[in-house]
């Protein structure tokens, strides 16, 4: 099965002019939507996976991440928000910074009530810690399986069953970052799992592979048991058929027809890469995908014709699971 970093990564080799900007516009910004959105945005829509890249003399990169990426400031997400019409957001912490919150906790501060996040901790943190965490407007924790090439489904069991012991009796979700055989290889644990579970881009589905791709199956039975989300976002890391992802439709309409409430979207702004370029170490700097995020939120129509759909996508379920 081809991995999202292998298909992102293919593209860079290949200079593929939709998706990357040229090297010697590595410091032109993070990317903004040319295309305007062409439908009514309902009122509370939220914005359920984004990343702030902030200035690393006060927020360092972590010694062990995989990429280093441009910045991406509060500014530039505030204008992107402004034009896809989007109220809420919620700040997934990246892997460039490790375990350390700070930078997307600063973001969250400074947006105030619109915001929310999802940390990434590690097992010396403290019970006391999560309840500051919580009170900063953190609701969850991400395990991010895919960028440091954890696969085997025994593994991941372990590290999943960990953080549910860990969280438990919070208001607080697990969101995993994976593919499908890891997927279906939890399934028991996430039926039995207390604390809600959150899929990242699809769950890792393949566009080119269909509904019918190894794993698809169990990621539908957890939707629709109600035991687990998945977000629609970033459907150029399950399809390489720019601009319009294509063969992303059929994945995302069958996991809102298995059950809308537990459905999400995210534009996965500012788009990194998740890996260094070719030829480069994790330390040189990588170009921000550029994607055209009102382009790819109109997409949402195709996958979800029905106003009411959409609006359970856009405002309910995030309200109800980030807690707005």
């Amino acid at each position: 099965m081809i991995s999202r970093r292998q298909v992102l990564l293919g593209s860079m080799a290949a200079g593929a002019a939709t998706l990357l900007r040229p090297a010697s516009f590595l410091s032109a910004g993070a990317s903004q939507p040319s295309t305007p959105v062409d439908f009514t945005v309902p009122a509370g829509a939220c914005d359920c996976h984004t990343h702030i890249f902030g200035d690393a003399r006060q927020f360092p990169w972590s010694a062990g991440r995989t990429y280093t990426p441009e910045p991406a400031s509060i500014a530039e997400m505030r204008t992107l928000h402004r034009a896809l019409h989007m109220d809420r957001v919620v700040i997934v912490n990246p892997s460039v910074y490790g375990t350390d919150n700070s930078c997307t906790l600063d973001a969250v501060k400074r947006l105030g009530a619109r915001a929310r996040a999802i940390a990434v901790i590690d097992d010396k943190i403290s019970p006391a810690q999560l309840d500051e965490m919580d009170r900063a407007g953190v609701r969850g924790i991400r395990l991010n399986f895919e960028t440091f090439g954890l696969t085997d489904p025994d593994a991941a069991r372990k590290v999943f069953q960990s953080a549910v012991q860990r969280l438990a009796g919070r208001k607080w979700h697990i969101q995993l970052y994976t593919r499908l055989a890891v997927i279906a290889g939890l399934q028991k644990e996430i039926m039995a799992s207390p604390l809600p579970v959150v899929f990242d881009h699809f769950g890792g589905a393949q566009g080119p592979l269909g509904t019918g791709q190894p794993g698809f199956g169990a990621m539908l039975d957890l939707v629709r048991s109600g035991k687990a989300y998945v977000k629609i976002s970033g459907a150029y890391r399950v399809s390489t058929k720019a601009p319009d992802y294509p063969d992303a439709a059929p994945l995302a309409k069958a996991l809102i027809a298995a059950n809308a409430e537990r459905i999400m979207w995210g534009s996965d702004w500012p788009h990194p890469s998740g890996g260094a370029l070719p030829g480069h170490s994790a330390g040189d700097l990588a170009p921000l995908l550029q994607i055209d995020d009102g382009r790819l939120l109109n997409q949402l129509v195709v996958w979800a014709p029905d106003v009411a759909v959409r609006k359970t996508i856009l405002v309910d379920n995030p309200a109800r699971l980030y807690r707005f």
